[in-house]
């Protein structure tokens, strides 16, 4: 890895409309008009949101998106997740996409459901051994979806990745829980950490740029967190504190 690039990076930490169009919309003139931005991530299920009640109709929705994202996608990576019908199984599924150079270079589903949000009622879980770090352009990255963030066995399973994403629509009332655990995984792991979560309005915002010294970038204020992250970062504090 080449660890003098610095990356432009932006979360978007926005609402979902109850009109998927306009979301997809939101997300496309973020792209367009910022094609220097290198990792973009939305919220977790941005686009559709848990429209429980119309499934099969976000799925869709979510297909049709992926569409039109993968053709504007070319040197950026977008990282989102989405509710789509697995081909294989015919259950529903959220899934995390990483776009890159018009293809879907990543997937993984959800493994760990949040029950006390009645997902494991609609949706099928993925598998854990999916959770791994993946590579682009030299960069190995790791990917946590929500409430998966919990589990420290998942954390082990994303040693060496340089940048750990997730993709959230993490409550309020555990707001608190979202900012220590996911300063602690980018500590533990001494790698940066992008946090995009939603702001609805029963969403605990939080979205964050963590440093692997546990300095992070937020603010609740804000519909899109920038920053340029500095690999350097990664490389002093691994060389500055020895886990092996």
């Amino acid at each position: 890895m080449d660890y003098n690039q610095k990356l432009p990076v932006a979360l978007l930490q926005l609402p979902s409309s109850k009109r998927y169009q306009n979301n997809l919309d939101r997300l496309i003139n973020f792209i367009k008009q910022n094609p220097k931005t290198k990792i973009i991530v939305a919220p977790e299920v941005y686009i559709t949101a848990y429209d429980y009640e119309h499934l099969s109709t976000a799925a869709k929705f979510s297909a049709k998106a992926i569409k039109e994202l993968k053709k504007l996608i070319d040197e950026q990576i977008l990282v989102l997740t989405v509710i789509l019908k697995d081909k294989k199984s015919g259950d529903f599924v959220n899934r995390a996409i990483v776009i890159h150079k018009h293809k879907i270079v990543y997937k993984q589903d959800k493994y760990k459901l949040f029950r006390l949000g009645d997902e494991h009622k609609y949706l099928k879980a993925g598998k854990a051994k999916k959770i791994k770090p993946f590579e682009i352009d030299g960069i190995k990255f790791g990917l946590l979806i929500c409430f998966e963030l919990r589990f420290k066995e998942l954390w082990k399973q994303l040693e060496g990745a340089d940048i750990v994403i997730i993709p959230a629509r993490w409550g309020l009332p555990r707001k608190l829980h979202l900012e220590i655990l996911s300063r602690a995984l980018a500590v533990m792991n001494q790698c940066f950490v992008l946090l995009c979560n939603s702001s609805d309005s029963d969403m605990a915002s939080s979205s964050s740029i963590i440093s692997p010294t546990g300095e992070y970038i937020q603010d609740d204020s804000k519909e899109i967190i920038k920053y340029n992250i500095n690999l350097k970062d990664i490389k002093k504090m691994r060389r500055y504190i020895v886990m092996d």
